[in-house]
């Protein structure tokens, strides 16, 4: 905290020299480790694939007979409102759209598939590996290993300078803490712009702050009652209301376009895999492409894994290595892909009965309330769409507050109240100070600088991803047992 307290000062010190800083350093990390990213990310998803598959997936985190402590059902909704949550509202018919638009590379299929086909590479198989690969390592060290919650706990057995390992977690604090900070104060925003555009009003910086506090206040109730109870709870709630607004579009919309392209879709996503994970030869989108959404991506996903990957293997006890890993790359992959065949097909044919298209799709902040304009109960889409934003800005706070208190009270699976408490006001603070300071100097995008400090902070997980992947592989190797259970 102490740390984080130094910095913001730094901050609101040299605010404009801060975020010239972060912008430069942000751009020089995409540009010179973006192909990192990109090999990194498609190891990860191999990795995964290839462990699931082996006897190694047989490993189960826990007793032998011991069965999941939490249901498919619940599971999946907790992990998901985790790990993705809002993301896939505020850009389930601008990203589609714009891929469209602008298409990343000559391809033989349409605009439409190749569009869908992209989106889905953004947000589907590597984003859920990234959190996928620190669940299993974690999961690993906590239920078989019997080690405390900790980022540093996955490879004490080989880095004992107990310095380097204090200054991993604290590293991984930092991003976390950033991270939740960025989130609130882009979401809140996010939903206030929301709000304008549903009741034609101007809500300023003070419906901004009053969100703020609501959406912290929420996420504190949800972690004060742990994770059997508050967080399951919303997490369920989200996942159903989604489901339904997901349901009202697709029978309201072509059902037929939206499979047809779905599956398409899907099936020239796997069948370009690698080499658009790769960017090889005819696959390559671009530098600038590459740099403004992909390396984007990649590095935002990382810098978010320790954090959700912690969390996912928290809720996992009771799995095997196997269920776990093809749940993660499977489920939300294929329930995001059919997300954004259902928003991306029904936008796109719009836009042929319009016949031309002057971007109304383009800002990411309004692109969904404008969509909803052109089908039945408008007004009501728009306010279930605010109250899930609300709702899964909530759950990934509240996940992530408990992590954050895991790590702080020396690794505790179930940590003190008082941290939960601690930490939820600290967050609070932090994201009511960054949308006052946005407003205060409104030359100066502070929430952006924000969210691209995370992309510098992802840099060093990369590194330490592959020391720690290697380092687990190791030591199951050297077990040469594999054991179904320890």
């Amino acid at each position: 905290m102490g740390i984080i307290f130094l910095l913001s000062i730094v901050v609101y010190g040299f605010t404009k020299e801060s975020y010239n800083t972060i912008e430069t350093v942000s751009i020089w990390v995409r540009n010179y480790f973006g192909y990192f990213y990109l090999f990194l990310g498609l190891g990860c998803v191999l990795l995964l694939v290839g462990v699931a598959l082996s006897p190694l997936g047989q490993i189960k985190l826990g007793k032998k007979n011991q069965k999941p402590e939490h249901s498919l059902w619940a599971w999946t909704a907790m992990l998901y409102s985790a790990g993705m949550g809002a993301g896939i509202l505020l850009r389930a018919v601008q990203e589609p759209v714009f891929m469209q638009q602008n298409p990343p590379f000559p391809s033989a299929n349409t605009p439409e598939i190749l569009a869908l086909e992209f989106t889905f590479y953004q947000w589907g198989l590597t984003a859920w590996a990234f959190y996928g690969l620190f669940a299993m390592v974690v999961g690993y060290a906590l239920f078989v290993k019997k080690k405390m919650v900790l980022v540093s706990s996955t490879i004490d057995d080989t880095i004992t300078y107990k310095p380097a390992r204090m200054g991993i977690d604290v590293m991984t604090i930092i991003t976390t803490v950033f991270g939740l900070i960025a989130a609130i104060g882009l979401g809140t925003t996010q939903i206030n712009g929301g709000l304008n555009h549903v009741f034609e009003s101007d809500f300023g910086v003070t419906t901004t702050l009053i969100l703020a506090i609501v959406i912290s206040c929420i996420a504190f109730i949800s972690v004060w009652m742990g994770v059997n109870k508050g967080i399951k709870l919303l997490s369920k709630l989200n996942i159903l209301i989604t489901l339904v607004l997901l349901a009202f579009i697709f029978v309201t919309s072509d059902m037929g376009n939206i499979l047809w392209s779905f599956i398409q879709a899907t099936l020239q996503y796997f069948v370009d895999f690698i080499p658009m994970s790769l960017a090889l030869g005819s696959y390559n989108p671009g530098i600038e492409f590459l740099t403004d959404w992909t390396f984007y991506y990649w590095a935002f996903w990382l810098a978010w894994a320790p954090f959700t990957g912690i969390f996912i293997a928290r809720i996992s006890k009771g799995r095997t290595l196997r269920q776990l890993l093809l749940g993660v790359l499977i489920i939300p992959s294929l329930g995001t892909f059919f997300w954004f065949s259902v928003f991306g097909s029904s936008a796109f044919q719009l836009i042929e009965e319009w016949g031309t298209y002057q971007n109304e799709f383009g800002n990411v902040f309004t692109s969904i309330f404008k969509f909803f304009e052109h089908y039945p109960l408008a007004t009501f889409l728009n306010l279930t769409t605010i109250v899930l934003l609300i709702s899964f800005l909530v759950t990934s706070v509240d996940s992530a507050v408990f992590v954050l208190s895991m790590f702080s009270d020396k690794g505790k699976k179930d940590p003190s109240k008082m941290h939960r408490l601690l930490w939820s006001i600290f967050i609070l603070f932090g994201a009511l100070a960054i949308i006052l300071l946005g407003n205060a100097k409104p030359e100066v995008n502070v929430l952006i600088a924000v969210q691209k400090l995370l992309i510098i902070t992802s840099l060093p997980f990369a590194f330490f991803m592959v020391a720690m992947t290697i380092i687990f592989l190791r030591e199951l190797i050297k077990s040469k047992k594999a054991p179904l259970s320890q």
